[in-house]
């Protein structure tokens, strides 16, 4: 693992479906995640992804790249755009990529995340710490 590293890119798609059951998970029935007459209402452009599935999500390019997710120790994340997940089979596509940042003398990998939808990033500084 050396700084430059790049991981394998990733491209998931967010379905309504999805949304449901993660709601159901997370006890989250927040009606911008799956009422797509309030969440328009309040001035969303359609029903959005939950903050912590988007990024649990993008956590997978990491987990994937690492083969070992009990290598992973630290995950972090701002949320700075919604994911609006329109409600067709196909969803809201995320397109995920990674490089290693930095390698300190404790062996812990800083990865640096880049997360898009429709070309937007839509989380802030998201960054795992693994162990090399």
């Amino acid at each position: 693992m050396n700084v430059g590293d790049e991981l394998a890119p990733l491209e998931v798609r967010i379905t309504r479906d999805q949304l449901v059951r993660y709601a159901g998970a997370a006890l989250d029935f927040n009606p911008i995640h799956w009422n797509e007459p309030f969440a328009k209402e309040v001035g969303l452009p359609d029903v959005i992804a939950h903050g912590m599935l988007t990024m649990a999500v993008a956590g997978r390019v990491v987990t994937d790249w690492l083969g070992d997710p009990g290598r992973l120790v630290d995950f972090s994340a701002r949320f700075t755009r919604p994911v609006p997940v329109p409600n067709t089979k196909e969803g809201a596509l995320l397109e995920i990529t990674g490089k290693v940042a930095n390698v300190n003398d404790e062996g812990i990998a800083r990865v640096d995340l880049v997360v898009k939808h429709e070309g937007k990033t839509v989380l802030g500084k998201p960054q795992a710490l693994v162990r090399v």
